[in-house]
């Protein structure tokens, strides 16, 4: 099976965060103009997708090479360490693609917020200022003005 097209654990969360099933992301991704998050998300996706097929492949082999109705006189504990190697390392891999798609998807804007439409709140600001005083300019007084000029 391909990678995409298999379901991972953050499928959820991605369908979610995209508003779309995980079908319906991969084509959204290949229109002109998609987000750089959603070509990154989905290849995590695959990425995860890999990792949790090799931890239920070496879990399965796992079971089976210990099933009760097994010969014990078959059971490695060479196979058994090099598989315990083996799921440690997928593992490692899982918890790793996990947090760096959590990571992207934190970073994201929320999904009302699209490119180029970001509308920010701008406050208004209800001050009713108070009348200003009338000014009064005796005569000679000009020269005191800032722009320095005198009467004209």
């Amino acid at each position: 099976m391909n990678a995409s097209a298999r379901p991972t654990s953050h499928d959820a969360v991605l369908e979610a965060a995209f508003g779309a099933p995980v079908a319906q992301l991969h084509v959204m991704a290949h229109v002109p103009g998609a987000s750089a998050a959603l070509w990154r998300a989905l290849e995590l996706r695959t990425f995860l997708a890999v990792a949790e097929e090799q931890v239920a492949r070496v879990r399965d082999r796992v079971h089976q090479a210990t099933d009760p109705g097994r010969d014990q006189d078959e059971l490695s504990p060479d196979a058994l360490r090099m598989d315990a190697d083996w799921l440690r390392a997928a593992l490692e891999s899982r918890v790793g693609y996990r947090a760096a798609l959590e990571g992207l998807l934190r970073s994201m804007p929320p999904p009302a917020i699209t490119a180029g439409k970001a509308q920010l709140a701008r406050p208004r600001i209800a001050t009713v200022l108070p009348p200003a005083a009338p000014l009064h300019i005796e005569h000679g007084a000009a020269a005191d003005l800032p722009s320095g000029r005198g009467p004209a």
